[in-house]
C-alpha cells in the first residue's frame, strides 16, 4: 500500500497554480521557523527622524506598529517608562530597546540589526 498524500495548491511561495504533493504527516518545512520579533516605533507627526526610521525599515521589508505619542499622552508616558528617553523615535524590536534612528543605523552598520530583526 502506498503512502497517503496531501495536495497543496497555493500562490504564496510556489509557482501560481502549481499543485505540490507532500506525504501526509510530514512537515512542509524541514525545521521550525523562529518567531520574528515585532517592531514598535514611538513617533510624532512632525518628526523627520521618525520618517527616516520608517523608510529605512520599509527598505528592509519590515513591518511595524506605530504609536503616535502626540495623539495620546498616556502612550508618551508608557514610552518614557519603557525607553527611559523622551525623544522620538524610540524603536523596539521585540523587547529589545534599539533607541532612536541614529542608534538603529549604528546598530545596522555594526552588523547587529539584521540578526535582531530575524529573531536570532
Amino acid at each position: 500500500m502506498g503512502a497517503a498524500w496531501s495536495h497543496i495548491s497555493s500562490t504564496a511561495g510556489f509557482d501560481r497554480g502549481t499543485v505540490h504533493e507532500f506525504p501526509v504527516g510530514e512537515s512542509v518545512l524541514s525545521e521550525p521557523t523562529p518567531a520574528v520579533p515585532g517592531i514598535v516605533i514611538y513617533t510624532t507627526a512632525i518628526c523627520p527622524y521618525c520618517v527616516a526610521a520608517k523608510n529605512f525599515l520599509k527598505s528592509k521589508g519590515q513591518a511595524w506598529t506605530e504609536v503616535r505619542i502626540d495623539l495620546d499622552p498616556a502612550e508618551r508616558e508608557k514610552m518614557v517608562a519603557r525607553a527611559r528617553r523622551t525623544s522620538v523615535p524610540q524603536i523596539f524590536i521585540g523587547e529589545t530597546h534599539v533607541g532612536g534612528y541614529d542608534d538603529m543605523i549604528a546598530l545596522h552598520r555594526q552588523g547587529g540589526l539584521d540578526p535582531l530583526l530575524s529573531g536570532a
